[in-house]
């Protein structure tokens, strides 16, 4: 995920491997703000209804959630090593770029997107189910229509303009912080043995269900990326860019943890698998009804400001690699006010059609379109760990202890990233690949625009370049006669 500063305030975006000195007064995150920053963005509406999808999985996946926090941390130090490599903003894009061609850099770009779009979504969802704690719209097309809601109105905010709404976001990410330490502490007192459901739910391998519940569980830690995105405006990022990747992973991964458990031992298991707002069920068993509310309004207050600052990322994450001429130009225009109106317009109209989509077909939307998120996440993340491979095996000292420390950190994030697209599942995996590689034709598209044809001139090795001596006419055909004869 990126940061969710308003188009307004928006900074220029460095020339590709630029970086601004660590002590340069616009390089403002010093590390606690870098790891809020973190720590705000993989907290988002998610949480609020991943445990009753973890649930149907059974308790296997509490294992599966702390091997999820193993990679992710693995993941938050390959790409902190990487920012000090290749200074500058922009995470797995800008790594892939450098280390692996404009081509692989293209589709890193182009997958995540789809994260952000289809993470907007599974927000839009979790939102509805908190919201629907209080209208109690148990139709299909009524909760369509309340997703469509909670995507559209923060695109017309965004599309107003609206400043200076850092302060609101942080006051929101608060809120759902102290929530969830509150139900993760209060809650151990609260814990029945009873309510813990099977280990394994449907009785299959524990291999199997471990690989899906920690599919679903990476998107509680979608986010992870963050310092490693606004690298350039992190003071020292040579030490603090890992550093809050990995703090802000831990905050998180402690709150989830103790919080899921209290879940699962407040909330009858057959009771969880069908919530569709666990913590205020789990709220309700422990203090009463009039706590459920509560908690359904919070969650409703924050996956709103969520739901506002994922739409601002829906127009960033397009508009920064359109200015790299890899996406569509359309996505830089901006209205007078700094809003990125063509990127809001076109991510909405995706958002609404997916989200339709899935209601219409899938039994659960929650669970297809956070696997989806899965697949794409782990893309960005397989090309921007590989990055690290590769230079550690061409660059590295391989006497060094930081060699072997970093070799066995890197092959552990690119292995973590492959069981993630293994666990995401054959549905996922499918529908995933098509949106993926439907991008290639946007990249044709792109590079016909430019006049383009394979490498990009700057790219050519010196070698390719020699003249090649043209082959000798066709004995058998005549050649064919000048265009401009005649």
């Amino acid at each position: 995920m990126t940061t969710t500063s308003s188009p307004a305030e928006r900074p220029a975006s460095p020339p590709a491997g630029s970086a601004k000195p660590a002590d340069s007064p616009s390089a403002g995150l010093g590390l606690p703000a870098a790891t809020a920053l973190v720590v705000g963005s993989i907290i988002g509406t998610g949480i609020f209804l991943l445990p009753a999808t973890m649930a149907r999985y059974g308790t296997v996946s509490l294992v599966a959630l702390l091997l999820v926090t193993v990679g992710a941390l693995a993941v938050a130090s390959v790409f902190g090593k990487l920012s000090t490599r290749i200074p500058g903003s922009g995470g797995p894009y800008v790594y892939a770029r450098h280390g692996l061609g404009e081509f692989p850099a293209f589709l890193s770009a182009w997958s995540y997107y789809i994260t952000v779009l289809a993470g907007d979504a599974a927000i839009s969802v979790a939102w509805v189910g908190y919201v629907n704690y209080f209208l109690h719209w148990d139709s299909k097309p009524g909760q369509a229509a309340l997703a469509v809601v909670g995507v559209c109105v923060p695109t017309l905010v965004n599309l107003a303009g609206l400043q200076r709404v850092g302060f609101v976001q942080t006051i929101v990410t608060g809120a759902k912080f102290l929530m969830l330490l509150f139900v993760a502490v209060v809650g151990l007192f609260f814990l029945k043995a009873a309510n813990f459901g099977p280990f394994i739910a449907d009785g299959g391998s524990w291999i199997g269900a471990i690989s899906s519940a920690g599919a679903v569980v990476l998107f509680a830690y979608s986010g992870v990326e963050t310092a490693a995105i606004v690298a350039s405006r992190v003071r020292d990022p040579e030490r603090n860019v890992s550093r809050a990747g990995i703090y802000g992973t831990l905050a998180c991964a402690l709150v989830y943890f103790l919080s899921t458990v209290v879940i699962f031992g407040t909330v009858p298991h057959d009771q969880l698998v069908d919530s569709s707002a666990p913590f205020a069920d789990a709220m309700v068993n422990m203090f009463g009804g009039a706590w459920g509310g509560v908690v359904s309004a919070l969650a409703v207050l924050s996956g709103l400001g969520a739901l506002i600052g994922w739409a601002t990322v829906c127009a960033e994450v397009p508009y920064a690699v359109a200015k790299d001429s890899l996406f569509p130009r359309v996505f830089v225009k901006q209205s007078r006010n700094g809003a990125l109106w063509a990127a809001l317009l076109i991510s909405l109209a995706l958002k609404v059609t997916l989200i339709l989509v899935n209601y219409a077909g899938a039994a659960d939307v929650f669970e297809t379109v956070v696997l989806l998120t899965t697949l794409t996440t782990a893309i960005p993340f397989l090309l921007g760990t590989s990055v690290q491979l590769f230079w550690l095996i061409a660059k590295g000292r391989k006497t060094s202890r930081a060699f072997v420390r970093d070799l066995v950190v890197a092959v552990f994030a690119v292995a973590f990233s492959f069981w993630l697209i293994y666990g995401s599942g054959r549905d996922a995996v499918f529908s995933g690949t098509l949106m993926v590689f439907a991008g290639v034709v946007v990249y044709v598209w792109v590079k016909g625009r430019r006049g383009e044809y394979g490498a990009r001139p700057e790219a050519v090795p010196e070698a390719a370049s020699v003249p090649v001596e043209p082959a000798a006419p066709d004995p058998v055909r005549p050649a064919a006669p000048d265009a401009d004869a005649g």
